[in-house]
């Protein structure tokens, strides 16, 4: 049998990327077979190397190109996991892999999606209009940035005004769930 191939797109630090490796890392299927970065300085480099997994480093131009298109179409994947990526998905990758790349956002969408929002944003956001609950959300990439269908949310109620504190919170209800949602996206795939 054939393992089911998973590629990960991530710009920063890689704790997603690292949470993914650690789930995966005794699975017979599927894999983590590539690691896309746009950041040549990403410490998510480092976790890469530290699992044995490949790299490759883009600028806008390559993600752009049909070159880079058809690598990612002849490589087979099964999924495409957005992990802190935070480069908008050309309209032709996202044509050709339709609901076959997901990503993860640190908020109940719609609420605090779009341009912009992401990481510690989104969390003073959240804190500056006194909401009561927040958490994340895994949902289908289309053309726009946080609008694709949505797969999953886990909510928490907000006990803190420290929008670092709430960040914290929430990664480590993603680093839980994540893994185990792209495992049953990939079953479903069977």
């Amino acid at each position: 049998m054939k393992k089911k191939k998973i590629v990960v797109f991530a710009s920063g630090s890689g704790s997603s990327f690292q949470a993914l490796c650690e789930f995966f890392k005794n699975s017979e299927d599927p894999e983590i077979s590539f690691l896309i970065c746009n950041n040549k300085t990403a410490p998510v480099l480092k976790k890469a190397d530290k699992h044995k997994v490949k790299t490759m480093i883009i600028d806008k131009t390559i993600f752009e190109s049909p070159e880079f298109l058809r690598k990612l179409i002849k490589s087979n994947i099964n999924l495409i996991v957005l992990a802190g990526f935070l480069w908008k998905v050309p309209l032709k990758i996202v044509e050709s892999f339709k609901n076959k790349i997901i990503n993860i956002h640190p908020s109940l969408l719609p609420k605090y999606g779009g341009k912009g929002m992401y990481g510690i944003n989104v969390h003073d956001e959240v804190i500056r209009n006194n909401e009561k609950r927040s958490g994340f959300t895994i949902h289908y990439i289309n053309e726009e940035y946080d609008e694709g269908d949505i797969i999953f949310q886990k909510s928490l109620e907000i006990e803190t005004s420290n929008p670092n504190e709430l960040s914290k919170q929430i990664l480590k209800l993603e680093h839980k769930h994540y893994p185990i949602i792209i495992k049953k996206i990939l079953d479903a795939q069977s």
